[in-house]
């Protein structure tokens, strides 16, 4: 049965994954914006057509099935599921607004948590037994391990790639490493929106669930990934340029090479959580890749004050975003 209200959800939640691709899209198109290689319009046209390319590979939905785990089913309603949404899309415009490269994921992950942990005190029970505490926790550990294992990786691209090419001429290598930067960045845009559409596909299933439109374990319309993918794909295109000059130039210098070592290292990090269904953040992941090419150069060549600004912001997105998903649904409860 479709009601008013679920339709509003679903409405809601494509609006999020819209809002995700223009936040977001820093994320794949800030070091080869930064270096020249497309202009802004070609760069968020260039990762928008590989966000959407995704769509016909990752098929397994891996990640969808952990955020729609994230709250226990019996705390699960449609006034929860809104009142998380509508917490995760003013953070992330909040944060947008400011130039601040949060988390997407995260701030999905926790309105969503939030609301289902008001809506268990609303019930008399204790607010942490709504919360999945292994997926939640598989979920918080990689704030932490994504942005790592993304500059790990890129420090050892970028230290592999300058002694392969220690002795080519540096006008050559430059004109080589500006095309392989356009396969690196549609490596990104792809891993980006096999990862991030499905937190919507997740959300979306759980509310027709939660509203009687689909059981539990049936499989799930096409038509949600194909609108998931269709969002983020249009949202990338609308751009976030406030983000892109945070990521593309104030962490540090990024040349051709480093952001073929950046992106390449984001693009192989998000595959290796998408393929264990681990929601990890984009922003945290890239971040994490440009702080490790310049490392390479110098500790000295990162922007220190700035990366430890981003972490606040990281630190924060998660409990924010849950007591405005409280709140959120503190209000309507009180309200209806």
């Amino acid at each position: 049965m479709i009601t008013t209200l679920l339709v509003v959800v679903i409405v809601l939640a494509i609006a999020f994954d819209y809002i995700n691709g223009f936040h977001d899209a820093a994320n794949s198109i800030a070091t080869i914006v930064s270096t020249k290689v497309l202009t802004p319009f070609m760069a968020v046209l260039w990762a928008a057509i590989f966000n959407f390319a995704a769509y016909f590979y990752f098929t397994d939905h891996k990640v969808a099935n952990t955020i729609a785990k994230t709250v226990i089913e019996q705390y699960i309603t449609l006034e929860v599921i809104f009142a998380g949404l509508v917490a995760a899309i003013s953070w992330n415009l909040f944060t947008w607004y400011y130039g601040i490269p949060s988390s997407s994921s995260h701030t999905l992950i926790g309105g969503f948590a939030g609301s289902g942990m008001a809506y268990a005190l609303f019930l008399g029970a204790n607010p942490i037994d709504a919360i999945n505490i292994s997926a939640t926790m598989k979920i918080i550990s990689f704030i932490v391990l994504a942005p790592v294992i993304g500059m790990t990786i890129s420090i050892i691209i970028t230290l592999v790639i300058i002694n392969i090419c220690r002795n080519a001429k540096p006008r050559v290598a430059e004109k080589w490493f500006k095309i392989l930067q356009l396969i690196s960045s549609a490596g990104l845009s792809f891993a980006h929106g096999g990862n991030d559409a499905q937190k919507v596909m997740g959300i979306i299933f759980v509310a027709m669930i939660a509203g009687g439109a689909a059981t539990a374990g049936e499989q799930m319309p096409e038509w949600i990934p194909l609108s998931c993918y269709a969002a983020i794909s249009l949202g990338t295109m609308s751009g976030g340029w406030k983000i892109v000059k945070t990521m593309g130039t104030k962490i540090t210098k990024v040349t051709p090479l480093e952001g073929v070592s950046a992106e390449t290292a984001g693009a192989v990090t998000l595959g290796i959580t998408e393929h264990f269904g681990i929601p990890a953040s984009t922003t945290h992941t890239i971040t994490g890749s440009i702080i490790g090419v310049g490392v390479v150069k110098r500790v000295s060549a990162v922007r220190w004050g700035v990366t430890i600004s981003l972490l606040w912001a990281w630190i924060l997105t998660i409990p924010v975003s849950a007591v405005l998903g409280g709140i959120t649904l503190a209000i309507i409860h009180y309200i209806l």
